[in-house]
């Protein structure tokens, strides 16, 4: 048996038993105040609990054939679209230990038969408005955390513009037409990825989302060579003596920049911090070797050493004016032996676990024609660049 005897915007009740008397007394009962619909078995019931249109609360027989009331009730909380619904037990059961069973099971009343009206109708009355009370309690609850991913999300994104934008101008001065920022974010997360994976104490560390903000923040690791001019940065040759100090100083001169721009937003802890730390130390050796200031160890950030790393290997494989890349082998043998030198061996052990993914990466983000035609011409303007850019002397 399954009915329904009016419609309205009233709390709907729904009363399941298996006698039909008692589903018409129930009925009338509670018509005049109430939406109601009845279900003469547990199974019934559990299909109109789950329906589109849910009962706001269950009177519910605890005898039934088949499937009785606590066993209906159980599912009913066991099953997360039909857990929030109230249920009231109404039986003749009345010893303590059912009482108490049904409140375990998670019902919020019990009521022996034969009932009191008045006690009915109180009881339902008080536990429809405890049910919209928190119902309204969740719904909110809902929308304050949708309304704060949907903030979140916006934040993220106006972060990202802003370090694509900065990115961006790093890349006019380098080469607009390159694949190479696409390749180190690229590079970046997939061996961010094969650490974690690797070393399990790390993966509270590198988590998904510090992957993906490490890969946004590569993009600007060369934010500090807008300071060089070509002949350093084009320089088919060693550099020696002050070109070498120059060039060096722009892992200096981008941590000042973005140090700059992270005090104008939120201090210590904003979206820039970890850029900082990648511009300012991805040419810092494990063995205390590199610069600027010497770091070696895990004192050097891990972001920086993953910079390292892939930054290395997209030096060796990239297309170059001025030489021509090494294969994919050749680049692995390169980084594979600096380990525990430039490089920190558990670093480079993701990075051997990830040497196919990243040949993938550089094949599938090679450079095309304009690229190549426009390092070539820089170079050439390069040639003949007469002004000369060095460091300030020290007085």
């Amino acid at each position: 048996m399954d009915d329904s005897f009016n419609y309205s915007d009233q709390p709907l009740v729904l009363v399941v038993d298996d006698i039909p008397e008692n589903l018409e007394l129930m009925s009338e009962l509670l018509l005049d105040s109430y939406r109601v619909k009845v279900a003469s078995s547990g199974i019934n019931a559990l299909r109109i609990a789950a329906s589109e249109t849910p009962p706001d609360l269950i009177l519910l027989d605890v005898m039934m054939p088949g499937m009785d009331g606590y066993e209906v009730c159980r599912a009913l909380k066991q099953n997360p679209q039909t857990q929030a619904i109230p249920v009231i037990f109404l039986t003749a059961k009345s010893e303590i230990a059912d009482e108490q069973l049904g409140f375990d099971l998670g019902a919020v009343d019990y009521i022996t038969k034969p009932i009191s009206p008045p006690i009915v109708m109180a009881r339902v009355k008080s536990h429809l408005q405890l049910k919209a009370g928190a119902d309204f309690l969740r719904d909110k609850s809902e929308y304050l955390e949708l309304e704060v991913r949907r903030r979140t999300r916006d934040i993220e994104k106006h972060q990202e513009v802003a370090i694509e934008a900065m990115a961006g101008l790093a890349a006019m001065r380098d080469n607009p037409c390159s694949q190479h920022l696409a390749r180190i974010k690229a590079y970046i997360v997939t061996l961010a990825t094969a650490l974690a994976r690797q070393q399990p104490g790390l993966s509270a560390e590198l988590d998904e989302e510090r992957i993906a903000q490490l890969g946004r923040s590569a993009l600007l690791h060369g934010i500090g060579k807008l300071v060089l001019p070509d002949r350093i940065l084009l320089s088919p040759t060693d550099l020696k003596g002050r070109d070498l100090e120059l060039m060096r100083s722009h892992a200096k001169a981008g941590y000042v920049a973005l140090e700059a721009a992270e005090q104008k937003l939120d201090g210590a802890n904003s979206f820039l911090s970890e850029a900082k730390d990648i511009v300012y130390s991805q040419h810092e050796n494990w063995d205390g070797t590199g610069y600027p200031q010497g770091l070696r160890g895990e004192q050097i950030p891990l972001s920086a050493r993953l910079m390292a790393v892939a930054g290395c290997y997209e030096q060796l494989t990239s297309h170059h004016a001025y030489r021509q890349p090494l294969t994919h082998a050749a680049a692995m043998a390169r980084i594979n032996a600096a380990s525990g030198t430039l490089f920190d061996p558990s670093v480079v052990l993701a990075f051997i676990e990830a040497a196919d993914a990243f040949a993938a990466i550089a094949l599938s983000l090679e450079e095309d024609a304009d690229a190549l035609n426009f390092e070539l011409e820089r170079l050439n303007d390069s040639m003949g660049e007469t002004i000369e850019l060095s460091l300030p002397t020290e007085e």
